[in-house]
């Protein structure tokens, strides 16, 4: 069984705090388990978290903008991102208390200047957003790094994502590519999930996966079942939480059933065959039909196709081996509507 890489986005859900960050390490950290059939599931694999340098952000004008709106947290754009951004020394902190858990830490890092983190640790993997896809510069010096690259290709199509690829593989191999949609939320007639088979025939020697941001769970578990290997998927410890991505994340109600799907669906998938399954047994004995008396029968009768039928339980003959039947001598009486077994004719 192969499992999906699970990423849960925390971004800048955190809103600024190491502990609300802490918290939703904790949640996707927490063991999973279907009370249905007593199943522990895997937990997410991965959380991940979002770095900015506001130097290298907008514009002067634009980050001097008055910023007022509900999701603010200060009254022009650019104090409102400073307010939620972590430094260096806080991302740290939240790497070591995801590896405390065992989960993989990845960074989503939107400026060069970003990789001043390197100073203290090294993500397992290293993200590039939508629309940072031709922003070739980033690329060039995040694949420098030689660290895992995901990239989503939310803005992008075939034309940025080989641009992208050949930045990136003059220093590496070791590429995700996410199918995405960067609409907030995403229509469903827009997402186009048939896209991950596109990108898995186009670029065998990758990862395949789906960035979603669409309301639920039914889409990523859906993008499983069509061939994803990683699934990212905004988190947050409440959705009415002030800020723009809280809306349109899984609260931890639905990380629970959102992990807890797809790992079912991943046993669920199975192998390329269909043969009958030994967890069915007992129902086609129960449910299966037998051939049958349609009439009482005595010792010594020769049995005729028509006084016969079928029944439950499916423990005695298939019609399709009614030659073991038709024609033979009975050795016992056998009432009407009672399954012939072998052991009543010679």
């Amino acid at each position: 069984m192969k499992n999906t890489y699970l990423i849960g986005e925390i971004g800048q859900n955190h809103n600024g705090s190491v502990d609300i960050a802490k918290l939703l390490i904790d949640k996707a950290a927490k063991e999973v388990v279907d009370p249905l059939f007593g199943q522990h599931l895997k937990p997410w694999d991965a959380v991940k978290l979002t770095k900015r340098d506001l130097s290298e952000e907008l514009s002067a004008s634009a980050m001097a903008k008055p910023y007022d709106n509900p999701n603010s947290f200060g009254a022009t754009y650019g104090e409102h991102r400073a307010a939620i951004e972590l430094n260096d020394e806080q991302h740290f902190e939240l790497y070591q208390y995801a590896k405390s858990y065992g989960l993989d830490f990845v960074e989503t890092l939107c400026a060069t200047g970003c990789l001043s983190m390197m100073r203290y640790f090294e993500p397992d993997r290293l993200k590039v957003a939508s629309r940072d896809l031709t922003n070739l510069p980033l690329l060039e010096a995040l694949a420098e790094t030689k660290i895992p690259i995901i990239f989503s290709t939310g803005m992008g199509g075939v034309k940025e994502i080989d641009n992208a690829l050949e930045v990136i593989t003059k220093h590496h191999e070791k590429i995700t590519i996410l199918h995405c949609l960067s609409q907030y939320p995403s229509e469903y007639k827009n997402i186009n999930l048939n896209s991950i088979h596109f990108l898995k025939e186009r670029y065998p020697n990758y990862i395949i996966g789906y960035s979603d941001h669409s309301i639920g769970i039914s889409i990523p578990t859906a993008a499983v079942a069509m061939g994803a290997e990683v699934i990212e998927k905004h988190i947050t410890l409440d959705r009415s939480m002030k800020g723009t991505d809280q809306k349109g994340s899984l609260a931890p109600d639905g990380m629970y059933r959102m992990v807890r799907d797809i790992r079912n669906l991943e046993m669920a998938l199975g192998e390329k065959k269909k043969e009958t399954s030994e967890a069915v047994e007992s129902a086609k004995i129960k449910l299966e039909r037998s051939i049958a008396t349609k009439i009482e029968l005595k010792k010594g009768d020769i049995i005729k196709e028509e006084d016969l039928h079928m029944l439950s339980p499916g423990d005695g003959f298939k019609w399709a081996e009614r030659e073991n039947v038709v024609g033979k001598k009975l050795n016992q009486d056998v009432p009407k509507d009672e399954v012939i077994y072998r052991k009543m004719v010679d």
